[in-house]
């Protein structure tokens, strides 16, 4: 099938100037004389969910013979042809639920990640760094989430983009616009035959021109889409930046007792959590100050290691004292562990190494924009919600937007309805904003309520979180809510 009968599986175009409808065809000539394209759908960023996004519409029996089109700034070839030594890891990791799992099964993509770096965990243990008061989470024997006993799989973010374009390549028919930057958005024109005045245009930086029937941000917490859908984003700043790594366990790493188990301990600047790569690797996400950020990026390899394995088995009071030094960490760690009981099969292994050039960090905020629609413009992922990484589901809220979208746009096609307009679009907004909503401010308030050092909230927080472990529906519960962050198919 044509693009130009591609882009009429929607309703016809009406022209208000003459109130008659024009076929497609005629409207491409017309239109291209101004070097414009027309899409159905223009997806603005080709990060997962954007690319998530475009896969399952390109996968849908009902929706794959709209005229869809990709602009990202970046050289997607790059991303594509991804890779790195089985020794080697990306410090950009995502803990991908089962439930989001699934709808990358479902519209094929999965089947092109690289699951030789894929690491499934089947517990998680979670505890208070002043009370060491603990919660531990794994499916009860006799009971299981949507992916049987697997409570999420840490994935490399360049290992599922590489393999979500992959997919794309083998279903074909998007166009994409790659190594182009979006110069302006702005309203179409009305013209003697056509009215697109209320239709955005893409300008891009290489000149070229798309309309969109429906524009999509998928470009990040700085969204140019959510700017020209004169959409609010309103939030704040943690004054928290969160330090990455890839590092190397002793031993056979992940093996044994310790097997598929993720860890995380909630320290006063913030939490610190070591997820399990394959072999003896893991990824670190440590949510701290600015200045301990700073700190540790400036440390040499064996320093940063103590900071990391003090994290994890010495006191608060110990740890901010070693943030104050600017060298020595490995031999004060030393000398503190001598007096230190620590119950070794409560904490990770230790760590043993570091990836050179792995360490970075990033500042953390909480966003939420006012809405995830305008008038033909819909937000999904970042562009839509920024939440603090202390329970991992970023990534799977922008999963969940984009099953919804593509249902909502399944409906208006399968309907005759246009797929851009905001009646269209509410459907998807009613039943991702709330969800969001909902888990941006628990992640918020468990920040806050795990920053306190003193007073009343900390011996209470330490008596509810050993409420919850010792009640099971309770915490099985807690647990299907988070693997079914993503939308339920």
């Amino acid at each position: 099938m044509s693009a130009t009968k591609s882009l009429w599986a929607t309703p016809r175009f009406v022209c208000r100037s003459c109130c008659r409808s024009i076929r497609g065809n005629q409207l491409r000539r017309r239109f291209s004389t101004k070097t414009d394209d027309i899409y159905d759908v223009v997806c603005v960023g080709g990060g997962p969910a954007g690319l998530s996004l475009l896969t399952a519409l390109r996968s849908s029996p009902v929706a794959s013979r709209l005229r869809v089109a990709l602009v990202e700034a970046q050289d997607l070839s790059k991303t594509a042809d991804w890779s790195l030594p089985p020794t080697e890891y990306s410090n950009r990791c995502v803990s991908l639920t089962p439930a989001s799992a699934q709808f990358l099964n479902t519209i094929g993509a999965w089947a092109h990640v690289r699951r030789d770096r894929v690491q499934a965990y089947q517990e998680m243990q979670v505890w208070d760094g002043l009370t060491d008061a603990r919660i531990e989470f794994d499916w009860p024997p006799g009971s299981s989430g949507p992916g049987g006993n697997t409570i999420a799989y840490m994935v490399e973010n360049l290992n599922l983009t590489s393999a979500l374009l992959r997919r794309l390549d083998e279903l074909g028919g998007v166009q994409v616009f790659d190594r182009s930057n979006v110069d302006s958005i702005e309203l179409g024109e009305e013209t003697e035959h056509l009215d697109l005045r209320e239709w955005p245009i893409v300008h891009l930086s290489t000149g070229k021109r798309l309309a969109a029937r429906l524009l999509i941000g998928a470009d990040g917490a700085n969204s140019p889409v959510r700017t020209f859908g004169g959409i609010e984003s309103r939030g704040w700043d943690y004054n928290r930046h969160g330090v990455v790594a890839t590092l190397q366990l002793e031993g056979d790493g992940w093996g044994g007792e310790y097997s598929k188990i993720a860890y995380q301990r909630f320290l006063p600047t913030g939490p610190i959590a070591m997820l399990p790569l394959p072999g003896n690797f893991s990824t670190l996400v440590w949510s701290t100050t600015p200045e301990n950020a700073a700190l540790l990026k400036k440390l040499p390899a064996n320093e940063f290691v103590a900071m990391v394995n003090a994290a994890f088995r010495l006191s608060p009071v110990d740890l901010a004292y070693m943030h104050t030094q600017p060298s020595g960490q490995a031999e004060e760690y030393a000398w503190r562990m001598q007096h230190t009981s620590v119950d070794a099969e409560a904490v990770p292994q230790a760590v043993v190494g570091v990836q050179e050039g792995s360490v970075a960090s990033f500042p953390l905020k909480m966003r939420h924009a006012d809405t995830y629609i305008g008038e033909r413009v819909a937000l999904v992922g970042d562009a839509a919600h920024s939440v603090h990484p202390l329970a991992g589901q970023g990534l799977n809220q922008g999963q969940g937007d984009v099953q919804s979208l593509v249902k909502a746009i399944e409906y208006s096609v399968t309907h005759g309805q246009d797929l851009g307009t905001q009646l269209s679009l509410e459907s998807y907004n009613s039943e991702r904003y709330a969800a969001n909503h909902v888990l941006l401010g628990v992640c918020d308030k468990l920040h806050k309520l795990y920053s306190v050092e003193s007073g009343p909230l900390v011996p209470l927080r330490s008596i509810g979180l050993r409420a919850v472990n010792a009640m099971t529906p309770l915490k099985t519960y807690i647990m299907e809510q988070a693997s079914w962050t993503g939308a339920k198919a």
